[in-house]
């Protein structure tokens, strides 16, 4: 799958691992593309992913968060062999077969995933960008996500500027209960999926499915199906022989379908299905 040479990671099996199909399938927002390169950031951390014959190079500030982040230690060919016994699957799965779910810093999923309720995905980049240029450390050429010390210096009237409309105030709560540790992510992170979606649900701004998707980004727990409008379109398309609009009831349906790869699942419908195929 990769290799380590010269302090960077070398990907060898492009079956599977595409940077365009990871970054673009909706579980990250900080990253740039030029031509076929892309940078990435998380937390304070940045990778580049070059193109290079048969082989994707990562030039990174740390080959061990790296390899975690692009979670390169699983392997994703037994994972989708067991989905594509699902005739659903096949197809998703080849349109996305480089998708790998990414171990991102939990703090900033819960703050990227409150920005992205009702929003697009430029609106959400431009927001998240604005608070790192703003609160976080420049390290170079780029700026860290900030810290939550440096984010709780900021106002509602701040997040408002950033682009957060109506979603300032559950910014700043949520900050505040993270920075007096009333809302602890230790703790969070040690319960088991069931209890950790009613803790998060506790927050302000966090519904069922933004909260599945900060379990699944930001803890990887794989039995969470976030449910948005794609997949609510895939249930009542090719699922479900009687259509449903209780998207819980879909996601119960479906993590009952898929289990510990429900995850994996999801991703590869949603980018699937996002992409209008």
């Amino acid at each position: 799958m990769y290799t380590i040479k010269d302090d960077k990671i070398i990907i060898t099996d492009l079956t599977q691992f595409h940077p365009m199909h990871i970054l673009e399938c909706g579980q990250i927002f900080r990253y740039t593309k030029s031509q076929d390169d892309y940078i990435v950031y998380s937390k304070d951390q940045k990778a580049k992913i070059i193109r290079q014959n048969n082989n994707y190079i990562i030039e990174c500030t740390d080959l061990d968060y790296f390899i975690k982040f692009f979670d390169l230690d699983t392997d994703y060919s037994i994972i989708k062999s067991t989905l594509t016994q699902n005739p659903l699957m096949e197809k998703a799965i080849e349109f996305g077969y480089g998708i790998r779910i990414l171990n991102n810093n939990l703090l900033e999923m819960i703050i990227s995933f409150i920005i992205s309720a009702n929003n697009n995905i430029p609106r959400i980049q431009k927001s998240i960008e604005y608070i790192c240029n703003n609160l976080g450390d420049k390290k170079g050429d780029y700026y860290t996500f900030p810290n939550i010390e440096s984010l709780h210096k900021a106002d509602e009237e701040f997040f408002k500027k950033a682009g957060t409309g109506y979603r300032a105030k559950y910014l700043v709560d949520t900050i505040d209960k993270i920075y007096s540790n009333t809302f602890d992510l230790n703790f969070l992170a040690n319960l088991d999926t069931n209890e950790a979606r009613k803790y998060l649900l506790q927050l302000l701004g966090i519904g069922e499915k933004v909260a599945d998707c900060i379990l699944l980004f930001g803890l990887h727990r794989m039995d969470v199906f976030p449910v948005d409008t794609w997949i609510h379109k895939i249930y009542n398309e090719s699922i479900s022989k009687t259509p449903l609009n209780n998207r819980k009831h879909i996601t119960r349906e479906l993590v009952s379908k898929f289990q510990d790869l429900s995850g994996y699942a999801q991703q590869y419908l949603f980018y699937y299905r996002r992409s209008g195929i």
